[in-house]
């Protein structure tokens, strides 16, 4: 075992785990952040993206021992009161059906925009095929990653939806 200080959504962690632990099981086991998932274990369905120095990364295939010096970002991290773009984006367009996935979706949406704030409808499909929808409802997360690339300079989504 060996000692490991992580950043992770601005604060500062240790963890006593072997070198060769997965983020993802640090992330939930050790810190207790658990909105980031398991999903297959092989980096193929991206319920485990978390963000490595603002770069969608796979959690579930990292080890604890690659993440050195990094800024790691989960799904706590991103907006605690959820109001980042891409989250009042899945909100208005009502993308979640079971959610397991959202929070990797929502995570590597939010590095893309990041990246690049206008991507095109090509760019999106490219980008969010990574991950996968046991659901279905790859036609919300695209029009949420549209209307998120929208979003006022302030950063939030004026919503047509009535609740």
């Amino acid at each position: 075992m060996a000692i490991f200080k992580l950043q992770i959504n601005g604060r500062s962690y240790q963890a006593d785990v072997e070198p060769d632990t997965p983020l993802l099981w640090v992330l939930r086991d050790n810190f207790g952040l658990v909105g980031t998932k398991y999903g297959c274990g092989i980096a193929q369905c991206g319920a485990c993206t978390v963000h490595l120095n603002g770069e969608a990364t796979r959690a579930c295939v990292l080890p604890v021992s690659a993440v050195g010096k990094s800024k790691v970002t989960t799904i706590e991290g991103l907006s605690v009161a959820g109001t980042h773009p891409v989250q009042q984006a899945w909100d208005t367009m009502d993308v979640p059906q079971c959610g397991y996935c959202q929070a990797g979706q929502i995570m590597t949406a939010a590095a893309l925009l990041k990246r690049n704030p206008k991507p095109s409808q090509a760019e999106i499909d490219e980008t969010m095929t990574g991950n996968i929808c046991r659901c279905g409802t790859y036609h919300r997360i695209r029009e949420a990653v549209k209307l998120a690339s929208m979003s006022s300079p302030a950063g939030t989504i004026k919503s047509s939806k009535t609740k």
